[in-house]
């Protein structure tokens, strides 16, 4: 943390990874608990000289600095308060005659937590909002068992092997085993199978079954006996998200209590049932694929939703819920590596090795490292809004937003092309991004586009060099926001970013037939004018001269193609709105008057056409006029 990062924070009111401590001649006792509180949650930056005082913050600044801060580094390093050696990075920060100390107190490792106070563990501490709160016993016993080196699912149960699993259930597993690897023995009883691959392990003198082999195979005793709640709740609710109705809490509900075999064939059955097939031919093979377009990015979240469960917690239970505009999926237990990490490729640490195992080994999840990167490649091609991850260690949950919602929409596309600027296909993605959410990181850079964490580096640079986004001064990571001249003309025309991400725009002053206002002078160092954009949609004659003039043509064409004779009707009602919000350019722009001058579609305009293009043949609407 940088000065500059400091000032903003001070002009905020409540901050989940920063905490301001007084401290001005010695170390408060709840400085510790904070501590405590950061390294068992995300870790976070605890800041000696600042008061919270009525209505912000008071900056007293640090009158004995040498022995606040000795005294604090002592304590952390000397493992007698807390449990642990907590090694942290500090910086003295000078400003206006005032000293402030900054310390960043970086998550512990799991299998240190919980981190705690007086060698009491239940004088544990969670972070939860801009507090540090005590943690409850079912926290604690949650940390413990995410830190114990022996996983869950390895552990073996006193069950009869010969009688505790449902022989339906592996017969279908062993069939996709075969099918996906030939060569192996396929002679081998159930039992012989499943100790082969370490479901049933030789324990004392004689054998057991894994907690993981209950959970994939286990007949309903067994199984319910290991988890006495569902594995999996799946409700649909009518309408979107953000209009959901507190008494219709759902119209269709799906349950599932079975094991992981017949809970996945569930929900992919259900899923199914309910997903859109569109027909499609495959180029090379020729053969008929109705996969849904969803299914990859499905698979892999349910698939992550049956993996990666905290299957000891039995005070929650996963839940799906299913709008028209988006899916979310909520999953006891967090991940244990970190939301920065989820994109990289390579191994990960899970919760529950073997039953990763026995999905990947027939096929029913990417490979080891790759799931969620399936699940953004998936959202991704299909040109959606990046999904959302939630990786909350508080609460030890993890929550995965997949939004249906185009992060192309008409309205950027023709905002972007009013700006007048030029951006290639990764940079017109991250803009949007951009708009959407008020700022930009490489992470989310990468998320839209697929790039690595280099190039990301390099979008970030060429947006910030069309001075359409500008660097957050002092933060520790690269953090972009929306050049403020752009804020500005969204204000100025009514133009909100909405949750929902969705560039609206409510004009007003209008004269009948016009589409057009007259333009205010360019300011010095300003990209935009005070115009407002054109029309939020296209009318049926536009569309007509964006078919038209997908390679260029003439006035006189153009009217001869729409069958119109007055040339000041047509330039002022249908081409000058066209030019002006960029969707269409003169072959001759420095000579309007030129003999040969044409109109041709602008790279806005060609990515406006192909959307419409795809958007009818999804719809079947073919009878659109076009250029032909």
């Amino acid at each position: 943390m940088e000065k500059a990062e400091l000032v903003e924070l001070l002009k905020g009111y409540e901050w989940n990874d920063v905490e301001f401590k007084r401290a001005q001649r010695g170390v408060p006792d709840s400085a510790y608990e904070t501590v405590s509180a950061f390294s068992n949650t995300e870790g976070g930056w605890l800041v000696f000289g600042i008061r919270d005082s009525v209505g912000g913050y008071e900056t007293v600044g640090v009158l004995e600095v040498d022995k606040v801060q000795n005294d604090f580094l002592s304590v952390l390093r000397s493992g007698q308060k807390l449990n642990r050696v907590i090694a942290v990075d500090e910086r003295l920060i000078e400003d206006d005659g005032k000293a402030f100390l900054v310390f960043h107190i970086p998550e512990a490792r799991r299998q240190d937590k919980p981190i705690y106070l007086g060698g009491d563990i239940r004088r544990s501490f969670m972070r939860r909002g801009a507090g540090d709160e005590r943690c409850t016993p079912v926290e604690i016993e949650r940390m413990l068992r995410d830190a114990a080196e022996e996983r869950y699912d390895a552990q073996t149960m006193d069950l009869d092997p010969e009688h505790c699993f449902d022989d339906k259930s592996l017969r279908w597993y062993r069939k996709r085993f075969d099918d996906r690897n030939p060569g192996h023995d396929e002679s081998l009883s159930y039992l012989e199978f499943l100790h082969h691959w370490g479901f049933v392990i030789e324990a004392g003198d004689r054998l057991r079954p894994t907690r993981a082999a209950v959970l994939l195979f286990g007949t309903e005793p067994a199984f319910h006996q290991l988890l006495p709640r569902p594995v999996v709740d799946w409700q649909w609710s009518r309408g979107n998200w953000s209009e959901e109705l507190a008494e219709e809490r759902w119209v269709d509900r799906l349950v599932i209590e079975t094991n992981l075999v017949q809970s996945w064939r569930a929900l992919i059955g259900r899923y199914l049932q309910r997903a859109e097939k569109p027909f499609s031919i495959d180029p090379e093979t020729l053969q008929r694929d109705d996969r849904p377009p969803d299914y990859i990015a499905f698979r892999e979240a349910a698939i992550n939703l049956l993996i990666h469960q905290d299957y000891a917690d039995h005070t929650r239970k996963p839940v799906i819920r299913s709008f028209d505009d988006r899916v979310i999926m909520w999953n006891p237990g967090d991940v244990f590596a970190g939301t920065r990490e989820l994109l990289d490729p390579g191994e990960k640490e899970v919760r529950n090795p073997r039953i990763v195992a026995a999905f990947r080994r027939i096929g029913l999840s990417e490979q080891a490292g790759t799931g969620i990167r399936a699940i953004f490649g998936t959202w991704r091609r299909l040109g959606l809004v990046p999904p959302v991850i939630d990786n909350d260690r508080t609460r030890k949950a993890f929550q995965l937003t997949l939004v249906k919602e185009e992060i192309l929409s008409e309205e950027q596309l023709r905002f972007q092309a009013e700006l007048g600027v030029h951006l290639d296909d990764a940079g017109t993605r991250a803009f949007a991004f951009a708009c959407r959410n008020g700022r930009l990181q490489p992470r989310d850079v990468r998320a839209v586009t697929g790039l690595s964490g280099a190039d990301a580096l390099a979008v970030l640079d060429g947006l910030a060099l069309q001075a359409l986004i500008s660097p957050l001064e002092g933060a520790e990571t690269p953090v972009f926001v929306l050049a403020e001249h752009l804020v500005e003309r969204l204000g100025r025309t009514d133009q909100a970013i909405r949750p929902s991400g969705r560039l609206v725009t409510d004009q007003a002053g209008f004269e009948p037939g016009r589409l057009v206002t007259d333009q205010a002078e360019l300011e010095s160092g300003r990209l935009v004018t005070d115009q407002p954009p054109v029309s939020g949609e296209l009318d049926d004659m536009s569309w007509k001269i964006v078919a038209f003039c997908e390679v260029p043509r003439s006035m006189a064409e153009i009217m001869g193609k729409l069958g119109l004779t007055h040339r000041t009707f047509f330039r002022r009602n249908h081409l000058e709105p066209l030019l002006v919000g960029g969707v269409l350019r003169m072959t001759h722009p420095d000579q309007p008057n030129h003999p040969d001058q044409a109109y041709v579609l602008t790279k806005a305009g060609v990515a406006l056409e192909t959307r419409r293009v795809k958007g009818d043949a999804g719809t079947g609407n073919g009878d659109r006029t076009n250029g032909a």
